[in-house]
C-alpha cells in the first residue's frame, strides 16, 4: 500500500517529467530552442523552447519514449540526452533504430523498472494510433505507456501522439490509472485530419476514465498544433465538465494524491 504521490512538470511540448518517490521518468524528450526543421517535404517550425533545461531535470530512471522517428517527440537534443539515461522504453523498431539502452515494447507487453534504491514500477506498452485510419505506413509505430505500483496502469497513464480509437478505449478497460496525460493539440502536420488527439478525443477520454485526473500536454510549442491548452480548458467548459481537465503549466509541478 503506497500513499507516495504522483508530480507532473510539463518541461514544454511532450516532455513531462513524472516523478513518484523517488522513480524519475521523463517523456519524448524533447530539448531544442526555437527553430524551424526541414523533414523531407514537410517543415516543421518550433514556436518555444523548455522550461526546464536538462540540468535542472537531473538524473533520470528511464525516459517513454512514444517514438522516436517525429522531430516533434525527439529532437536534437532529446535524441543527444538519451545515452545519458539508464534505459529508453519505445516501439520496438524505434528501439532497433536507436540501440544502446533502448528497450522496445510492443502493446501490452510489461517489464520492471527498478530504481537505485529498489522501488519499482510496472511499465507497460499500450496501443496507439498516430492519425486516422490507414495512416500507420505513413506516421510509423507508436506506443503510449501505463505505469503501474501495486497493480498494472494503477498510477499514469500516458497516451502518447495517438488519436482516441478502439485501441486507446481498450486501455481504459483495463486499466484504472490515477491520473491519463492526454498529449493533444490535435496536430496537423500533413492537412486537414488530426494526428493526435483534439477535444473530441480529450472528452472520450475523460468520460472513459471518470475516476482519474486529466492533463494534456504537446499541444503548445509546435506550430503544427491547431488547439491550444485554452481552447482545450474552454471545450470542458462548454461542455460543462471544467473539473474534469486539470490545467497543465509549463515549468510548474502538478501533485496528484496516490493511495494504492
Amino acid at each position: 500500500m503506497s500513499s507516495t504521490p504522483l508530480k507532473l512538470t510539463l518541461v514544454g511540448g511532450p516532455t513531462v517529467l513524472i516523478e513518484f518517490g523517488s522513480m524519475r521518468l521523463l517523456t519524448d524528450p524533447t530539448f531544442d530552442p526555437p527553430g524551424r526543421y526541414q523533414v523531407n517535404s514537410l517543415r516543421f517550425e518550433k514556436t518555444s523552447g523548455p522550461a526546464l533545461s536538462l540540468a535542472e531535470i537531473g538524473e533520470l530512471d528511464a525516459v517513454l519514449l512514444s517514438h522516436d522517428q517525429h522531430i516533434d517527440n525527439l529532437d536534437s537534443a532529446g535524441r543527444a540526452m538519451l545515452p545519458s539515461v539508464g534505459r529508453t522504453y519505445t516501439t520496438p523498431s524505434g528501439a532497433s533504430r536507436l540501440g544502446g539502452s533502448a528497450i522496445g515494447l510492443a502493446p501490452w507487453e510489461s517489464c520492471t523498472l527498478r530504481g537505485a534504491n529498489g522501488e519499482t514500477l510496472l511499465v507497460t506498452a499500450t496501443p496507439a494510433r498516430h492519425g486516422p485510419i490507414g495512416i500507420e505506413p505513413i506516421s510509423g509505430e507508436v506506443v503510449g505507456f501505463a505505469l503501474g505500483v501495486d497493480r498494472p496502469g494503477d498510477l499514469i497513464y500516458v497516451t502518447g501522439d495517438t488519436v482516441w480509437y478502439e485501441g486507446t478505449a481498450e486501455v481504459a478497460q483495463r486499466f484504472s490509472p490515477k491520473a491519463v496525460l492526454l498529449f493533444a493539440g490535435a496536430a496537423e502536420p500533413r492537412g486537414r485530419y488530426h494526428m493526435t488527439m483534439g477535444s473530441e478525443g480529450a472528452l472520450e477520454a475523460a468520460h472513459a476514465f471518470p475516476k482519474a485526473t486529466i492533463v494534456a500536454a504537446h499541444n503548445e510549442g509546435w506550430g503544427h498544433f491547431s488547439e491550444s491548452q485554452e481552447q482545450l480548458v474552454d471545450v470542458f467548459a462548454q461542455l460543462r465538465v471544467p473539473d474534469r481537465l486539470v490545467p497543465f503549466e509549463k515549468g510548474k509541478a502538478l501533485v496528484i494524491p496516490f493511495s494504492g
